[in-house]
């Protein structure tokens, strides 16, 4: 089983940004997706961004234009540019790997941003 580590959340004023980062405890060598999901107190999971090694991206439309998501297929690495950042973006962020029939879930990071 693959664990995912995730750094970088903290505490951000509106307009400003942050990168988080996830490393997984090993090399995936199986074709696999990354991605960040994030949950906001009373909300339920939601996509923010994913990436497969190709480069292949998929946003949520809340975050297109402002977030960028990337990966260092090498590490099993994946990173999360958040620009712009509004108040509603405030949640717990998690790290996700997909590669066959598994998955991994990081334990999170908490983004927040005041107004």
């Amino acid at each position: 089983q693959v664990q995912l580590m995730e750094s970088g959340g903290g505490l951000v004023q509106a307009g400003g940004s942050l990168r988080l980062s996830c490393a997984a405890s090993r090399r995936v060598f199986s074709f696999n997706t990354m991605g960040w999901y994030r949950q906001a107190p009373g909300k339920q999971r939601e996509l923010v961004a994913t990436i497969t090694e190709r480069g292949d991206t998929n946003y949520a439309d809340s975050v297109k234009g402002r977030f960028t998501i990337s990966r260092d297929n090498a590490k099993t690495t994946v990173y999360l540019q958040m620009n712009n950042l509004k108040p509603e973006d405030t949640a717990v962020y998690y790290c996700n790997i997909h590669y066959g029939l598994s998955y991994s879930w990081g334990q999170g990071t908490q983004v927040t941003v005041s107004s």
